[in-house]
């Protein structure tokens, strides 16, 4: 079942899901209860003369036992733990008492995506064991997850961390091909000259991507800057997977930044149709008016109740002035829009 809730399946210790993976096998689901003996155990294998693998440990943060446990059973860096209350900010990776310590971003589990819709996972990587935690569902580590329940052998925490990277750069995909779908219709509706609502729309999908690219642009320097040091415990084929996740990664920061600038010009393109529609009301407003003034100053100076009045005492005085501001409106009318189509 996916994981559409906060605090499914964790249990007391807020762990959600536990995974030991061997050398060559398949992960095998593993408890709290047995996390201490395995950790226990030499790196190396001497007591079995095996590689004991190493574990993957899920924690939601939703419950209250889950920080607790984390104090109480690992070893953990204090940056880890500074991280678990930091707010949505920009991603970091960093070396801390010899582990990986990061902090990634993505877009909620059963989002449709909107700016707010942004969650934040932890991740402490060491030669044995990778821990995450996260407040809400994200969408990458699902993915994750389910790569790892369909079978898929991971050789080392690192490459776990690759496959998620990997995987974040899939979903970035995912909302980038499906908003350039919302683009593309935008921008038929635009040459069609039919804006109605598009530019709210488009303002939203901007704010969305620009707000998802500041959160996880840092991602790839980071992943970078940690490549040209890394750890002794990482080992060759860790680097290159991490060097083409962080490829993979920068691909779609940059596929996303091209449509965030395309975004721009059909914002742009629409603010000038909107001004040239604009202009051409101002400027009927404006012959209108003009085409209005001479029966307006006319009807004003024979409305005058004095003498002398012109044409008073004419019988055919009125048709004489109704034919003559006729011939005027039509004459300054042709003057008008006549110059205009020219």
């Amino acid at each position: 079942m996916r994981i559409t809730d906060a605090s499914y399946g964790s249990n007391e210790d807020g762990l959600i899901w536990g995974y030991r993976f061997v050398p060559g096998q398949p992960a095998q689901p593993i408890s709290t209860d047995a996390v201490a003996a395995f950790l226990a155990r030499p790196e190396d294998g001497a007591d079995t003369g095996a590689n004991p693998g190493f574990l993957w440990l899920h924690f939601s943060l939703s419950n209250v036992g889950a920080e607790r446990y984390l104090h109480r059973a690992l070893d953990l860096p204090d940056a880890f733990f500074d991280s678990l209350r930091s707010e949505v900010g920009s991603t970091r990776l960093e070396l801390d008492d010899g582990a990986l310590i990061a902090v990634i971003h993505d877009v909620l589990f059963d989002s449709s995506f909107d700016a707010s819709e942004v969650g934040t996972t932890s991740l402490c990587i060491g030669p044995r064991l990778l821990v995450s935690a996260r407040l809400r569902p994200l969408r990458s580590v699902d993915q994750l997850r389910a790569a790892v329940r369909s079978g898929q052998i991971f050789r080392s925490p690192v490459e776990l961390l690759a496959h998620l990277l990997r995987d974040q750069a899939s979903v970035l995909g995912d909302i980038l091909r499906k908003s350039t779908v919302q683009v593309d219709r935008i921008e038929d509706r635009l040459l069609a000259n039919r804006i109605a609502d598009d530019r709210k729309q488009l303002g939203a999908l901007r704010r969305s991507l620009v707000r998802l690219q500041r959160l996880m642009a840092p991602e790839p320097t980071a992943l970078f800057r940690l490549l040209n040091r890394p750890p002794d415990w990482i080992d060759r084929d860790d680097i290159q997977d991490l060097q083409q996740a962080a490829e993979e990664f920068s691909t779609a920061i940059g596929d996303s930044a091209a449509l965030v600038e395309r975004i721009k010009l059909i914002q742009e393109e629409l603010a000038a149709l909107v001004n040239e529609q604009t202009g051409r009301t101002l400027f009927v407003l404006t012959v209108v008016t003009v085409l209005a003034l001479p029966i307006n100053l006319i009807a004003g100076l024979f409305g005058m109740n004095v003498g002398g009045v012109p044409l008073s005492d004419n019988p055919h005085g009125f048709w004489s002035v109704v034919v003559g501001l006729f011939v005027l409106t039509a004459v300054l009318a042709y003057a008008a829009f006549g110059r205009r189509r020219d």
